[in-house]
């Protein structure tokens, strides 16, 4: 769908909203302790003294005023910290909260867009393929070793399946810790219902969580907009995909699942090369998940990409059985 401006105007809408409820929940804290700590009122109330006193004495000149009244209100704060720890309060609870700290939830810095206003643009992009609505699940708080077996080595990779995962896990943390400092990709290879899909979305939370923009999308439903924006005819939809595509080149993180279950042919090989490589020109980290082997990759896409990928990405091979089906046979035993 198009990001058109009633829709560009209900985010900047949410924002200032967030704002309100900021400056209230800010009001609502300040009434509260006012009453079990009358002396902050008092204190509040010679800052604003004070402040009245140097802004006259400004006035007539007196250049030490200014410096005066910061290091005073610097004291007062200071004492009005400590009676909130003794009273049991946070030392910032007389503080704005923002949902964002950089932007302090106006979606900008500097004029430029925050990343949290990024992600709200995404999300409102993708409402229908974004994957917050399952991060709730899927995340390392709810990931589970158990379903991975230590009783025998997988010959492709000399190691147990869960030896393995323990690897690929610490190298996604790792991964995830590095985020702002190195540009890495990821290839994860393995069966159906292994966990690729579930370790994508670990990684997804966490980098939400810090802020990054993320773009989940499978590889129908990117093959689909990537269409869409090389054919499309009507003007509406060629804004659609024209703003889907710059997402999908500039987002933090791209993640393409199950690369593979599209149809492959000519037109899906040169977009995802234009895709794979255009993100490592701009050094944006992508992540794909396939069922595919290297092998079935180079044979399937082009050499090209098989050679982006081999140099470029760091393959994570997942082994193990299919989850999935132990879940469903868990539930109806």
């Amino acid at each position: 769908m198009a990001l058109n401006n009633d829709q560009y105007k209900q985010i900047l809408r949410e924002y200032d909203e967030r704002r309100f409820q900021n400056k209230y929940d800010l009001d609502k804290r300040i009434e509260e302790v006012y009453k079990v700590i009358p002396r902050l009122k008092e204190l509040d109330d010679e800052i604003i003294s004070l402040s009245a006193e140097s802004g006259r004495r400004a006035l007539f000149g007196d250049t030490e005023a200014l410096e005066e009244l910061k290091v005073q209100t610097k004291e007062i704060k200071s004492i009005q910290e400590q009676l909130l720890i003794t009273n049991g309060y946070p030392m910032d609870y007389l503080s704005m909260q923002y949902r964002c700290s950089r932007c302090k939830d106006t979606g900008f810095i500097d004029s430029n867009k925050c990343k949290c206003l990024k992600q709200a643009i995404a999300d409102m992009i993708y409402e229908g393929s974004n994957i917050k609505s399952v991060l709730e699940r899927e995340n390392f708080t709810t990931f589970s070793f158990k379903y991975y077996s230590d009783d025998y080595i997988d010959e492709t990779i000399g190691l147990s399946p869960l030896s393995n995962m323990q690897k690929i896990v610490a190298s996604c943390k790792s991964f995830i810790r590095h985020f702002d400092k190195k540009h890495e990709n990821l290839l994860f290879l393995g069966n159906t219902g292994v966990g690729k899909t579930f370790l994508a979305n670990c990684i997804a939370k966490e980098l939400l969580d810090k802020g990054y923009t993320v773009i989940y999308l499978t590889a129908f439903r990117l093959f689909d907009i990537l269409e869409k924006y090389k054919f499309g005819r009507e003007e509406n939809a060629s804004l659609s995909a024209s703003a889907q595509f710059e997402y999908i080149l500039d987002c933090d993180l791209l993640i393409i699942d199950d690369l593979g279950t599209e149809l492959s042919n000519s037109f899906t090989t040169s977009q995802l090369y234009l895709i794979i490589n255009e993100r490592l020109l701009r050094q944006k980290s992508s992540l794909i998940s396939t069922n595919l082997s290297l092998d079935n990759i180079n044979t399937n896409y082009s050499e090209r990409i098989y050679s982006r990928i081999i140099s470029n990405y760091h393959i994570r091979r997942i082994v193990g059985e299919d989850i999935r089906l132990h879940k469903a046979l868990g539930e109806t035993s």
